[in-house]
């Protein structure tokens, strides 16, 4: 039954596609490679289940807006035996960064911001940033004045120098001041008693990894962006996100911190452990936190349908089913480097909230102009408007060992190159 579900699924696929150089709705042929593709990635990740490396997965993928491939597999809790289902909320954790990066343009929109404002207009305390330098003659580290200020673009290309504080010159003061290290793997801002501008000023005492400017590292750049918007707007970022952009989206199941009445369906977090997934637990802060902590760069919770609304927006340049979230030449920043291409030469680069692919090459799967990231607990996104796709593999790893995200891309797009209509 369940495979001529599937079958009778594929046909409507392939006819859905004909008209777009894709399987000939005709070929038998080709609805049956296709359907044996698809199988493919169920059987892929029902064997990472199976073997015990994830405890559950969901898988979603659209093109052109439409149902290419969904799965649900495995269990949301499997001491419980509570299985995972499409609607599971997840920890999207860095997924947030590029919500929260839309609602800074939103603003620059309005011109209540500017990318080349420099952040001490906003956060006072940034006008004295401090970076560690180390000395050549001594080879000590020492924190000194910074050469140039923060700027909102610096901010959101993570360019500003704010790390996680992992560094081992700065690990230390991280440590000290209850930020970085000492939180934990994923250093994630959400669980703390304070609201995210009283934290960001708190950061701004820190010294900084790099110089501003100097180069992209990844860290609490999209964070400090929360207590910009929330300055800027007058609004919480909670509130100005679900009016601006989650609510219009009809986005009901992302949040900042869940509503007592969905506990249920989110799903635990398990790290890799000798090759198989070991419980960690619920990692408090999400439903029992203080909320007074917006994290815009890791503090979302979402679903595979919810979080596939925002991209599809974000791929049709800003407007969806008539609906305007952004002006066209706002996702054009996000979805285009805004800091050249990778100096390891693996072809991407990164706008405004998501990396984004340059040049194809060795090891990369999608078209030039795609876009996506990767979250903290094995979450990962692609967009490649190309071949009009949209892809969302969620899971809670943290730590993850496994390779689910490279072998899924793998299988999606060899299917992909069949309903394509290629060998």
């Amino acid at each position: 039954m369940k495979r001529r579900l599937r079958h009778i699924a594929v046909l409507a696929l392939v006819s859905a596609f004909a008209v777009v150089g894709s399987c000939n709705v005709t070929s038998l042929s080709c609805s049956n490679r296709l359907e044996r593709r698809l199988a493919r990635i169920d059987r892929l990740l029902d064997k990472f289940v199976g073997s015990g490396q994830l405890a559950g997965v969901v898988a979603l993928a659209l093109r052109d807006g439409q149902p290419f491939y969904e799965r649900a597999t495995g269990w949301r809790d499997r001491e419980e035996q509570k299985p995972m289902l499409g609607h599971t909320l997840f920890r999207i954790a860095s997924f947030t960064k590029a919500i929260t990066s839309a609602a800074v343009l939103l603003l620059v929109e309005e011109k209540k911001i500017s990318l080349h404002d420099p952040l001490s207009k906003y956060i006072s305390a940034f006008a004295a940033t401090r970076v560690m330098v180390r000395s050549p003659d001594t080879n000590t580290w020492a924190a000194e004045p910074a050469i140039r200020p923060i700027t909102i673009h610096q901010l959101l290309t993570h360019t500003a120098g704010i790390s996680y504080g992992t560094q081992g010159e700065i690990a230390e003061i991280y440590r000290a001041e209850g930020l970085g290290p000492a939180l934990g793997s994923p250093w994630n801002l959400t669980g703390l008693d304070a609201p995210i501008c009283e934290i960001a000023e708190k950061l701004a005492e820190l010294p900084l990894a790099k110089q501003p400017g100097d180069g992209f590292i990844y860290g609490y750049s999209t964070d400090i962006l929360g207590c910009v918007i929330e300055r800027a707007s007058k609004q919480s970022l909670d509130a100005f996100i679900r009016k601006r952009i989650t609510g219009p989206l009809a986005m009901n199941d992302t949040h900042f911190f869940i509503p007592a009445m969905d506990r249920d369906r989110l799903a635990v977090v398990y790290g890799s452990k000798d090759g198989k997934a070991e419980r960690v637990g619920m990692l408090g802060g999400y439903s029992d936190g203080p909320k007074k902590c917006y994290s815009g760069g890791a503090g979302l919770l979402s679903t595979a349908a919810d979080y596939a609304k925002f991209l599809e927006m974000i791929r049709l340049g800003g407007t969806i089913n008539g609906l305007k979230i952004l002006r066209p030449e706002s996702v054009k920043l996000m979805t285009t480097s805004q800091i050249g291409v990778s100096p390891a030469g693996r072809g991407f680069g990164f706008g405004y909230g998501f990396e984004t692919t340059e040049r194809t090459g060795s090891g990369v799967r999608d078209s030039v102009g795609s876009f996506g990231w990767t979250g903290a607990y094995g979450t990962f996104y692609r967009v490649d408007p190309e071949r009009k796709l949209t892809i969302i593999l969620l899971t809670q790893m943290l730590p993850n060992g496994t390779d689910v995200k490279e072998k899924f891309w793998n299988a999606l797009y060899r299917a992909v190159d069949v309903a394509n209509g290629l060998p």
